[in-house]
This record gives structure tokens, C-alpha cells and sequence, in this order.
């Protein structure tokens, strides 16, 4: 009978426990730990397939490379290959994996030894003020679910909230008076949200024809009219993905050709802020980033504004 390959469960051990590490230590989101374990799994396999006989501790920059390679020629079952982006966040993991491992004390490869893929240019989405009117007043609020679509458009431009923060939303937690509600965002950090009195005012409407007992802000509308009181709050919560699926039905209904999703709208946020004259600061805070080069990503937009200045000073 053949003996059975060992496996290194010392790295699975190990993974198991950063997981567990980032959750209650780091305050990491479920969905950040959700891909983490994805992209580790995924190192993990690959080692124990080349390096079974192997541990974490003899990892190489020589093995490192082999399973960057891995990652550019790896295909999915329709042939698809993982852009560059999505290859560093492979790398990313890792790399936070192999620090953690240096600050437990688990001898290794350094992580400043893994170098991450060069990223292709990034182009920031977003919406001039016109496309954002016509996405706002695509949905038909004579019923209410076209109030309520209306309605999460609004809070969504208004607020550049991400889609995660703006589902768990509750209507407790909504102070129409003074326009602004508290939220625990990414990294479990804590800001405050500021309403638009056009986006107040939507939800004021919103909210006077909800007859419903739930909690949840967004909920899904019974196509009957008729609440079921067995369903409870939890169940009729929107989903992100079916926010998602609301903001891509009115970019067709309103004929954009660019292609809309709520981080786009996140993106228009903090687009027209700045070129309205908004310091740096004050829309990272707004967007909730830990920190402000996050945010220098959106300074494109206010380049045409310096070159006016430019040409206006320097003839």
C-alpha cells in the first residue's frame, strides 16, 4: 500500500491562525478575511503540490517567483486569466502573511523580499454631474420600489458611502433632523455620514410609505404589496450584490454607456468634491480612508484646474 504524501500542516496551522489574528486583532472586515483566506488557500496548495516535504520556514525568493509565475499563467476552467491587479492582491496576502509570521517569531522568508507586481495604470471611473442627474432621476417613483431605488441613488452620491456600509444601514440610526448618521466602516473605523437636504428629503418620502416593522433601511418590496411578518428584518435586508444589481438596471434605463456600480458612484463623490474646491483631507475623512495617499488617487481631477491657473499666470 503506498504511503500517503506528507502534507505541511504547520503552514495551515499557521494561516489559521493570522486569520484569526486579523479578525480580532486588526478588526479586519469579513469580507477582507473572506479573500485573504481565499488567497492563501490558493499559496498554500500550490506549496504543498511543489514543496510537500517542505515548511514555511524554508520558503525561498527562488520559490517565490515560481509561484508568481504560477499566478500569470494560471487559468480558470473558461481559459480566463488574473490581470495584474487582481495578481497583487495573491501577493499582498502573502506578504502580510509572511509579516505577521517575522512578528510571531516564525523564521522565514522577509516579507520586504517579496517585491509586488508592477500595476497597470489606474483610471478612475467616474461621473460628470450630468450623468450622475441622469442615473438619479432614472427610476420611476411612483411605486415604491422605484422611491426606494431613487432613494439609494441619492444616499449613494450623496454620501460615498461603499456599497457594505450603505446595506447594513438601519433607520434608527438615520437622524433626518440634523442630516447625518453614524457608521463603523472599513477597518472597524468610525465616522460621521452628512445628508444633501435632496437626499434627506428623498428619504423622508421613503420612509413615510414604509408600513413594514423592519429595522433594516433597504429592504426588498413584496411584489404583492403585502408584508410577511414571518420574513423578520434579516431576511428582508438588500444585499450588496442586489444594490449592485439596482444601480447597473438604471445606468440601461438612463442610457449611460459607462458602466455604472456603486463604487462608481463612491469615485463621483469624491471627484466632484474636489473639483468643486474641497481640500484632500476633508474628503479622506469623508470617504472614511485611513490614509490620505488612498485618497491622492482622485487628484487627477483637479490637473485641468492647475493648468489653467498655469496658463492664466505664465502667457
Amino acid at each position: 500500500m503506498a504511503s500517503k504524501k506528507p502534507v505541511d500542516i504547520t503552514l495551515r496551522l499557521h494561516i489559521k491562525r493570522y486569520l484569526s489574528f486579523i479578525e480580532v486583532e486588526k478588526n479586519y472586515s469579513k469580507f477582507t478575511i473572506r479573500n485573504y483566506s481565499h488567497y492563501l488557500k490558493v499559496f498554500r496548495s500550490w506549496f504543498e503540490k511543489h514543496y510537500e516535504q517542505e515548511y514555511i520556514e524554508k520558503l525561498t525568493s527562488e520559490m517565490v517567483r515560481k509561484y508568481r509565475l504560477y499566478l500569470t499563467r494560471h487559468e480558470d476552467l473558461r481559459g480566463k486569466r488574473l490581470s495584474p491587479t487582481t495578481q497583487s492582491y495573491y501577493v499582498i496576502a502573502l506578504r502580510a502573511f509572511l509579516k505577521y509570521c517575522s512578528k510571531k517569531g516564525i523564521k522565514t522568508l522577509s516579507a520586504e523580499k517579496v517585491d509586488l507586481p508592477k500595476s497597470e495604470g489606474h483610471k478612475i471611473k467616474f461621473l460628470d454631474r450630468d450623468q450622475v442627474e441622469r442615473l438619479l432621476t432614472a427610476p420611476d417613483t411612483s411605486t415604491v420600489s422605484g422611491l426606494r431605488d431613487r432613494t439609494i441613488l441619492e444616499v449613494l452620491f450623496c454620501t460615498g458611502l461603499r456599497v457594505s456600509e450603505l446595506a447594513k444601514l438601519d433607520i434608527d440610526k438615520i437622524d433626518l433632523k440634523q442630516r447625518e448618521f453614524g457608521i463603523i466602516g472599513k477597518g472597524r473605523r468610525a465616522r460621521v455620514v452628512f445628508l444633501t437636504e435632496r437626499a434627506s428629503a428623498w428619504l423622508g418620502k421613503y420612509l413615510a410609505v414604509r408600513t413594514d416593522p423592519y429595522r433594516p433601511l433597504w429592504i426588498r418590496i413584496p411584489k404583492n404589496g403585502e408584508w410577511d411578518p414571518a420574513m423578520g428584518g434579516a431576511r428582508a435586508r438588500l444585499s450588496v450584490r442586489g444594490i449592485q444589481r439596482i444601480v447597473e438596471k438604471y445606468r440601461r434605463v438612463a442610457g449611460l454607456s459607462i458602466r455604472v456600480s456603486p463604487h462608481v458612484l463612491r469615485h463621483s463623490f469624491a471627484t466632484t468634491l474636489l473639483q468643486q474646491g474641497a481640500d484632500l483631507r476633508s474628503v479622506q475623512e469623508m470617504l472614511g480612508h485611513k490614509n490620505v495617499a488612498t485618497t491622492q488617487i482622485y487628484t487627477h481631477v483637479t490637473n485641468p484646474q492647475l493648468k489653467q491657473i498655469h496658463d492664466k499666470y505664465l502667457k
